[in-house]
């Protein structure tokens, strides 16, 4: 298998229906159209707050099959989806879609509800936890629709993805519907996975804990889109939404990675003015930014922007002046929410502004570099972020497949072994990225580069990088490895369904066993 070439899929997968087979990275330059976003008009002198999330569900005529949104801004720490959930469960509604842009531990309730019928289809570009373990083991009667975060917002706009009802979690809103990410006790930062929804859904409720004086600024998501506001006691705990470990790696191991990752940015020949960059929130790419903005500072490099989940990390860059602005659709931790609240140059972004692939730029597409993170990488390029070697579903492509298509330099910076297994393998279990999208993995063995980038290659052997082939990672991880890669087992049922950027299906994932 060449690093541009599809797994084969069914043609037909019960629950999900006829499949686009993936082919390869390059997308159509057809026109698109996008759905038109049913809305129901305000009442003069109606007030839009309801008593509760019971009279939500009766003045939207929540029934059997709807399907109802939600977002993520305070992963861990949300509440809103339980709350709903709850409500629904006691209604005695059934078969119900949950269209989450991504599903936390926290939401571990959601499990009892796709046992009892409540919930039967899914949605998300990302699930770890206990959800992700039950849907793993075939719980869900359908199979889950794993999608990218611009792969969502392409959906939803397109009337693939129908919302009756979005609930978003408001850390602050005004009488009028009015919501902000930047107020309140569960102050989040950017609603940016929840505009979409936002704006297309059939109706729209604002959960809030905080209602401010009317008008509430700054403004993520307005009135005009807002049908209902209700305010309950709670929307989660802001601590929720860090990510990764929020601090740069110690581990000498990782460092010298990140270290090496840091070389490769800057032998490129993308570090000029001009610079825009991508990173996680874990400690490798902490670490990597770090390393990043040292350079930045000795070659007297402003960049344009940073962008994506931001980090307090990068709004230090920003605050020295190595970037003239961040593009956010998400904080990852609070000092990047603060930021976010008083500094003009940290803008907000939508889910579609950063990454769907159909509508007029991404900024997904104008990063120069982007380091991105791996569970497996194969001898093709091929990058897993969605299962185990177990084959359980453990996290979900998110931006990933989406920055690593549009960034100028897509890095997989990654050790050789996890958990005594290793991490470059023969052929991953899952295809989340395809490997023509990758354009370097790096290791503590040093960089092996995608045999298409010869430029980049070169570029790096010049600059004395360690460079070698992929194929001497994989014996190396072997020789390491305490325990050898998990055989698949074939021919189980079809849990999850991973969709690329633009809808087509790239692979899929088969139930694991209880015992697994």
């Amino acid at each position: 298998m060449t690093a541009s070439a599809a797994r084969a899929v069914p043609s037909q997968i019960d629950g999900y229906g006829p499949t686009r087979p993936f082919t390869g990275v390059g997308l159509p330059p057809d026109v698109i159209t996008r759905a038109s976003a049913k809305v129901s008009p305000s009442v003069h002198g109606r007030d839009k707050q309801l008593r509760n999330l019971e009279a939500a569900f009766d003045a939207c005529g929540i029934r059997d099959g709807a399907t109802l949104s939600f977002h993520h801004h305070l992963r861990n720490g949300d509440q809103v989806l339980n709350q709903v959930l709850a409500v629904a469960s006691a209604r005695g509604l059934r078969d119900l879609r949950i269209a989450a842009s991504s599903l936390f531990p926290v939401h571990a309730p959601l499990v009892d509800h796709i046992r009892n019928g409540v919930v039967t289809r899914i949605c998300t570009a990302y699930m770890s936890g206990p959800v992700a373990d039950a849907v793993s083991r075939g719980l869900l009667a359908t199979p889950v629709v794993m999608q990218t975060h611009g792969g969502r917002a392409r959906a939803i706009e397109a009337g693939e993805l129908q919302i009756d009802v979005a609930f978003v979690g408001a850390p602050a809103a005004d009488r009028c519907g009015n919501l902000s990410g930047a107020e309140g006790r569960a102050a989040c930062g950017p609603l940016g996975y929840a505009m979409v929804d936002a704006q297309y859904a059939r109706r729209v409720v604002a959960v809030t804990d905080h209602i401010g004086e009317y008008p509430l600024v700054p403004i993520d998501i307005s009135q005009e889109q807002v049908d209902f506001l209700v305010l309950v006691d709670s929307i989660g705990d802001p601590a929720g939404i860090l990510s990764g470990s929020t601090r740069p790696t110690t581990d000498p191991v990782s460092l010298q990675i990140a270290e090496t990752a840091a070389r490769v940015i800057a032998a490129s020949g993308l570090l000029v003015d001009g610079f825009s960059l991508q990173t996680g929130a874990g400690g490798i790419s902490l670490a990597v930014s770090q390393y990043v903005q040292a350079s930045m500072r000795e070659r007297k490099v402003q960049g344009s922007f940073g962008a994506g989940g931001v980090t307090g990390y990068l709004v230090d860059m920003l605050e020295e002046g190595l970037f003239r602005s961040l593009f956010d659709v998400q904080c990852f931790d609070l000092r990047a929410v603060e930021s976010y609240r008083r500094d003009r140059r940290h803008q907000a972004m939508s889910a579609s502004m950063y990454a769907n692939p159909h509508n007029r730029g991404a900024i997904a597409d104008q990063l120069d570099a982007m380091l991105l993170g791996a569970a497996e990488v194969d001898l093709d390029f091929n990058v897993n972020v969605t299962t185990g070697s177990s084959g359980r579903i453990l996290g979900g492509s998110g931006g990933h497949a989406d920055t690593a298509a549009g960034a100028k330099l897509a890095l997989v910076a990654t050790r050789l072994v996890s958990g005594g297994g290793p991490k470059i393998v023969e052929s991953v279990g899952c295809v989340t990225t395809p490997g023509e999208s990758i354009d370097a993995v790096v290791t503590e063995l040093g960089v092996a580069v995608h045999p298409e980038r010869v430029e980049l290659r070169d570029r790096l052997l010049h600059c004395g990088v360690n460079v070698l082939d992929i194929s001497v990672m994989r014996s190396k991880a072997n020789t390491l490895a305490q325990k050898a890669p998990a055989t698949p087992e074939p021919g189980r049922r079809v849990v999850g369904v991973m969709e690329y950027r633009d809808g087509r299906v790239i692979d899929v994932i088969r139930e694991v066993s209880q015992n697994r």
